[in-house]
């Protein structure tokens, strides 16, 4: 997310002023999904699956969750860098466990975030349905990196 804000925030106070703007990447905007919860190391996305995400056989496509997923992963992530950091995913392993649709209400993505170093972090996060049910989880790898000037 490019600031310029001097002195640069750090990922987390980057997060927390989107957030409390109400503004959203447009991501969040095509998929109708937005940040919901920001603190360090945790992020929790929410978002309403509806027929404009069904893939051919009238189910939301697995890429819907894949999306909020990675997502929770990255932002939990994000919330951990500091000034001048960027990242981005490498490897994203995710687990289908329940089908969603458009009668699965408010879903819920939450992401932690594992383990980070200098250059390589860790996350995971789990998606449920507007009843609690578990629907997807996954796991991820992601490259920490300096942004260009």
């Amino acid at each position: 997310m490019p600031t310029d804000q001097h002195p640069p925030l750090d990922g987390l106070a980057q997060l927390q002023a989107m957030l409390a703007s109400g503004r959203r990447p447009p991501i969040g905007e095509t998929m109708n999904f937005d940040l919901v919860e920001i603190e360090r190391g945790r992020a929790v996305f929410e978002g309403t699956p509806d027929r404009s995400v069904y893939n051919p056989i009238g189910s939301v496509h697995g890429g819907y969750a894949a999306t909020l997923l990675d997502s929770a992963c990255g932002i939990a992530v994000h919330s951990h860098l500091d000034a001048g950091q960027g990242y981005t995913t490498l490897e994203l392993k995710v687990a289908y466990h329940r089908g969603l649709s458009d009668r699965s209400g408010r879903v819920r993505a939450a992401g932690r975030v594992v383990s980070i170093g200098r250059r390589v972090a860790f996350a995971e996060a789990t998606l449920h349905d507007g009843e609690g049910r578990l629907c997807a989880s996954a796991t991820s790898t992601l490259l920490v990196f300096a942004m260009p000037d």
